[in-house]
């Protein structure tokens, strides 16, 4: 009874990992990098998806805006057997693309506006904050496994 509660709930069943490089180039098309996954029981992953996610903030206290922008994902719903107590490795190559705001766009076209466009943004508070998202749909399972890394651009 314990074993099926457990089991439903995840507790000893896949645990996944994400390992990516710490940086990536914003005019890159794709990241690569793997899904570890690791299970104390035989277990089976029925859907993998993988996404990018920008979170891009301004302002400053209440007036401070967020936004999030998904730029890249990946679905594989192709079924995953996990054995137990091995490590599974799962390469991935997600691509993605940057969304640029216009003063972004000017600053790469004119290279005399960069600094002006460096000093607003930081008078405005700008800041992006990358990360990638991997969620699993483990059979059987109520809660699904996850991992979130932020990683920054080079």
């Amino acid at each position: 009874m314990i074993r099926r509660v457990k089991n439903w709930l995840g507790i000893e069943g896949v645990k996944l990992e994400l390992e990516l490089s710490d940086s990536f180039s914003l005019d890159g098309q794709e990241i690569e990098g793997k899904v570890v996954f690791l299970s104390k029981t035989e277990q089976e992953v029925t859907r993998l998806n993988i996404t990018m996610v920008e979170r891009y903030s301004r302002g400053r206290g209440e007036s401070m805006k967020i936004d999030e922008y998904l730029l890249g994902t990946m679905e594989l719903e192709e079924p995953i057997l996990i054995p137990a107590e091995q490590p599974m490795e799962l390469k991935f190559s997600l691509p993605f693309k940057v969304i640029r705001s216009e003063m972004d766009q000017y600053a790469k076209r004119n290279f005399l506006l960069r600094g002006l466009v460096r000093t607003a943004k930081w008078a405005s508070k700008v800041k992006s904050v990358y990360y990638i998202i991997a969620e699993a749909k483990v059979k059987g399972v109520a809660l699904d496994p996850f991992d979130k890394k932020v990683i920054s651009p080079a």
